[in-house]
């Protein structure tokens, strides 16, 4: 399987380490993906100016991720702040006007020509790209991860362009699990995921509702857990079409996450 991630990239600063990790749904998707086996992953993103800008893309070069298609601007680089509560992580605001507040991408003719040589797409709510779902669901299949985007006006504006919609509902009942499913299929979506924290996953691909439970591990830390269930979902799924089995690599991925400190290593001093 070969994967285009467009969208986010930020650094993760846990502030009481002391520490910054390279991070962003998009990245750490792509990042993931690579990881699982797939052949080939590229990265389409905003940098910015800064030391931390570079740093992400050296940690991607390493990883085997290219970003040739990826736009530099004068900003300095998103920096979420960390804090970890018993392994979980706990986001508090960073600063702000940063490449990731300031800029979207555009998606230009040149994009679409490197595009349509991958299998599937990967975006999400948190990568300003709402705009261009229609034109990259003409080229390929649509990833998105809404996280927990749920309200009916959003799901209306995206679903028809995406393929695989990912939720995190871990506040949500099981009923209310089903009924986002069934509306989320609705609009157009040919694959919908619910993680659900603890309890696993609930997923559906219209013909039956599948549930997938955790893998039980010791946490250092949940960060970047639910893009590592996406990456491995895709990677196994764009490859057999299996959901049974996709649902449980998925988990697998998942619980590897937890054991390791940030989405997927490379710490750096602050």
């Amino acid at each position: 399987m070969k994967l285009c991630a467009v969208g986010d990239n930020v650094c993760d600063c846990y502030i009481d380490e002391g520490v910054y990790y390279p991070g962003g749904n998009s990245v750490n998707v792509a990042v993931n993906c690579k990881r699982n086996g797939c052949s080939e992953v590229n990265y389409i993103g905003v940098f910015g100016d800064d030391d931390k800008a570079d740093y992400i893309k050296e940690c991607l070069k390493q990883e085997g991720v290219t970003i040739f298609r990826s736009r530099k601007v004068c900003a300095p680089s998103a920096q979420p702040r960390v804090r970890l509560v018993n392994g979980d992580r706990v986001f508090e605001r960073g600063p702000r006007d940063t490449c990731q507040h300031l800029f979207s991408i555009h998606i230009v003719p040149e994009d679409i020509e490197v595009i349509r040589k991958y299998d599937c797409i990967h975006t999400s709510c948190y990568s300003n790209m709402e705009y261009e779902l229609e034109t990259l669901s003409s080229i390929l299949d649509v990833a998105f991860d809404y996280s927990d985007k749920r309200d009916d006006a959003y799901i209306a504006r995206t679903a028809p362009y995406v393929a695989y919609a990912f939720f995190s509902g871990s506040d949500l009942s099981d009923e209310e699990c089903r009924e986002l499913i069934r509306k989320t299929h609705a609009y157009g979506a040919k694959i919908v995921g619910i993680t659900l924290g603890g309890r696993g996953a609930m997923f559906s691909n219209g013909r039956e509702v599948v549930l997938q439970g955790i893998k039980k591990v010791e946490v250092v830390d949940t960060m970047g857990a639910g893009d590592s269930f996406i990456a491995g979902f895709l990677t196994r799924y764009c490859d057999k079409h299996n959901l049974k089995e996709a649902l449980e690599y998925a988990s697998e991925r998942a619980a590897a996450t937890c054991q390791i400190p940030g989405g997927w290593g490379h710490p750096h001093r602050l």
